[in-house]
């Protein structure tokens, strides 16, 4: 059966589509035919139709209509009634579904609140902005090739340190050393799933981990979340069909800024034993909790031999370091490192100097993040409220964003948001089935007069 295109799925493969001077049917033409041409959209898909690509683009259906047949004309697409339209040639280059399209570099002007990844902290502009920070200790590894695919050994330390601090007893050869969060997860779950599998996630989750899932190949199951965390009756009929594993954010979840309570995951840790089920736990967050606690994991509630951890310190210093973790017994580790030898031999040595150094300011640099995202988290609320008062979410434990209900069609305001350049992220990213259709995600991070222009830019105020 030929792959069938989300709308949402579609609207995020567009992105900026739409361009001054340009008719939209043109414009929407070309921005498909660029996708094709990129193999982002490969031969055989089934796109969505007409009325779904006009509700999801925010444009009549008649645009949409005319974009088709432009296309159909030109030899891209091939219509049939009770098939709809399909991509008739083009190559199949990677499998992506659109959900990290956004994260690319913001045109001036434009107002961008579709990522709640954080600027510098001031530990990391006092340091770096001295010079070549923790390059003092270059010389030591100069004599040496260079390569530490597991990372140096000295980051290894100050990492598994710090994890012990927080309530997790690690040990330097349980941890990887990775270039940052978005690579510990995909080795991480390439070292249990192959192309077919089924795992279950979180509805919503992050949408970093569903891209990864996406281009591993894998059947993907969503199990909702709720005041307390994952549905753990849906939890315990997901797992006993055997999944390849359960990928979760059990800390501070992403998106929806919330705690797991401890009930929840002593359930998940008795359900996935039971079954013998491997964990993957994203700990991106878990340290920017808004009381200043580290938030709990499933450390102590999963065995090791199940549980692999993936962390960064891009969200506590800065995303532009890189540096990113798995944490898991010696023999995954193992099994990782092979793999992670075939895509990248290494992290750079003088990114894990600098990170180490600034490891050792991550009780600084944890108050810091705390007070900021406190202090934006009262006043994003106030500027939400101003503008939009019917606008709900649920009560935030940390994290670096709010997950909004906007009690509307999230992804076309997404689309209306882009004419006014405004750049937002809609619910379906987030969902592994997209749903989530009403919901928003809003960076905490930018100053309300700022948030304030793209509110009224959004609302047409």
């Amino acid at each position: 059966m030929a792959p069938r295109m989300d709308a949402a799925e579609l609207s995020r493969m567009l992105g900026d589509w739409a361009r001054p001077g340009t008719r939209l049917p043109d414009a929407l033409a070309a921005a498909l035919l660029e996708l094709i041409d990129a193999g982002f959209a490969p031969a055989g898909s089934v796109l969505p139709s007409q009325r779904d690509c006009a509700a999801a683009l925010g444009v009549s259906r008649g645009t949409v209509a005319v974009a088709f047949a432009d296309l159909e004309a030109r030899g891209y697409l091939a219509s049939a009634v009770g098939s709809g339209t399909r991509i008739r040639s083009g190559r199949a280059l990677a499998a992506t579904d659109g959900r990290l399209f956004s994260f690319t570099g913001t045109a001036p002007g434009v107002i961008d609140l579709s990522t709640g990844a954080l600027p510098a902290s001031g530990v990391v502009r006092d340091l770096l902005g001295a010079g070549p920070v923790g390059l003092s200790g270059i010389g030591d590894y100069l004599d040496t090739d260079g390569y530490f695919p597991a990372g140096l050994p000295v980051l290894r330390q100050a990492v598994a340190d710090r994890l012990t601090r927080d309530g997790i007893p690690t040990v330097p050869q349980q941890v990887l050393v990775t270039n940052g969060a978005q690579q510990a997860t995909f080795l991480a779950m390439r070292s249990l799933v192959s192309p077919g599998d089924t795992v279950a996630v979180e509805d919503p989750t992050y949408r970093g981990g569903l891209g990864a899932l996406r281009l591993l190949g894998a059947q993907v199951q969503g199990i909702p979340v709720g005041r307390d965390g994952l549905d753990t009756a849906l939890l315990g009929r997901a797992v006993a069909r055997h999944p390849a594993m359960l990928y979760c954010q059990t800390g501070v979840h992403n998106p929806t800024g919330t705690t797991m309570t401890d009930a929840v995951r002593r359930e998940i840790g008795t359900v996935t034993a039971r079954e013998d089920v491997p964990v993957v736990e994203d700990c991106c967050s878990y340290d920017l909790t808004c009381d200043g606690r580290v938030a709990s994991t499933l450390a102590g509630h999963v065995d090791d031999e199940l549980l692999v951890m993936v962390g960064t310190l891009s969200k506590l210093f800065w995303g532009g370091l890189r540096i990113g973790w798995v944490r898991a017994d010696r023999t995954r580790i193992r099994q990782i490192l092979e793999l992670r030898k075939a895509e990248d031999l290494a992290t750079p040595v003088m990114s894990q100097l600098v990170a180490t150094r600034l490891l050792e300011h991550a009780g600084e640099a944890r108050r810091e993040r705390r007070e900021m995202l406190s202090s934006r988290l009262r006043s994003t609320g106030e500027v939400v409220h101003e503008v939009f008062p019917d606008w709900t979410w649920r009560p935030v434990h940390g994290g670096t964003g709010l997950w909004v209900d906007t009690g509307q069609d999230a992804l076309a305001l997404a689309e209306e948001a882009k004419r006014v350049q405004v750049r937002l992220v809609a619910g379906p990213s987030f969902s592994p089935h997209d749903g989530q259709r009403t919901m928003l995600r809003l960076p905490l991070w930018h100053e309300p007069e700022v948030l304030r222009e793209a509110m009224g830019r959004i609302s047409g105020g």
